[in-house]
C-alpha cells in the first residue's frame, strides 16, 4: 500500500499558487509547465491537478474525465512544442523509491529537442 498524498509537496504547492511556474498549458482538470531542472532542450511536465501520488494511483482512481483531459493535454503539449514530428520525444513517469520518483506528485516527463539515449542501463 502507498504512504497518503503529502499535501505539502511542491507540485501541490505550484498547484496552489505558492510557487510560480512558466506555464505552458492548464485545462480544467491539468497543468503542464516547463521543469526548472531540464534535462532535454524540452522538458515539460504534465501534472493532474488533483491529488494523485502516482501513475498507478492516477489510474486507479481518477475520474473519466480527469483521465482524458490528462492525456489530451499531454498531447497537446507535444504538439505546441513541435515534437509530434519525425524526431519524436520521451514520455516519463516515475513512481516509488526503485522508479527515482523525487516528488509525490503524480507527473509525465515530456522530454524531447534532442537524441535522449537509451531510458535504462543494461545489467
Amino acid at each position: 500500500m502507498s504512504k497518503p498524498y503529502d499535501p505539502t509537496n511542491v507540485f501541490a504547492r505550484i498547484l496552489r499558487g505558492e510557487i510560480p511556474n512558466k506555464t505552458v498549458l492548464e485545462t480544467d482538470h491539468t497543468l503542464a509547465f516547463h521543469d526548472i531542472s531540464a534535462q532535454a532542450p524540452v522538458h515539460v511536465l504534465v501534472i493532474p491537478k488533483g491529488a494523485y501520488i502516482d501513475f498507478a494511483d492516477f489510474a486507479a482512481h481518477a475520474s473519466p474525465e480527469e483521465l482524458v483531459d490528462f492525456h489530451r493535454a499531454a498531447a497537446s503539449v507535444c504538439d505546441m512544442l513541435g515534437l509530434t514530428g519525425p524526431e519524436g520525444f520521451r514520455a516519463i513517469t516515475n513512481a516509488g523509491l526503485h522508479g527515482m520518483q523525487e516528488v509525490p506528485h503524480y507527473h509525465l516527463h515530456i522530454l524531447g529537442g534532442r537524441v535522449l539515449g537509451r531510458l535504462v542501463e543494461r545489467p
